[in-house]
């Protein structure tokens, strides 16, 4: 039995090629890139926080709320792209299916917009 089989070499030159590349982009980065602390970089992120502060700080779950919020119906929402490939072979079972689905995330979307989840 062969260590290295022959199938398996152009994945190893691509490998050995992206992990050089890799090294190669990274250290002329941070070799040629200019290392300065502008006022952008200093300033307060979108959750309203100084960068450099004491990490002990309260933070406000309103931040948190309207992440997790948009991480779940972006993920339902990536069901809709392999529902309309195959929607010609599913049939009308699958169409309902669908259908029902997007009722109930219309539904949760609503619930969450009149609770004021998302009002910042």
């Amino acid at each position: 039995m062969a260590l290295f089989h022959v199938e398996y070499f152009s994945v190893f030159i691509f490998l050995l090629i992206s992990i050089g590349l890799s090294f190669i982009i990274f250290f002329l980065s941070f070799f040629l890139a200019a290392q300065i602390g502008g006022t952008e970089k200093l300033s307060a992120y979108e959750c309203g926080f100084e960068p450099f502060e004491d990490a002990r700080n309260t933070f406000d779950v309103r931040f948190y709320i309207v992440a997790i919020l948009f991480i779940i119906f972006d993920l339902e929402v990536t069901f809709l792209f392999p529902w309309a490939i195959v929607l010609s072979t599913i049939g009308s079972f699958g169409f309902w299916i669908m259908i029902d689905f997007l009722i109930e995330l219309t539904v949760g979307f609503v619930y969450v917009w009149k609770k004021g989840a998302l009002d910042l």
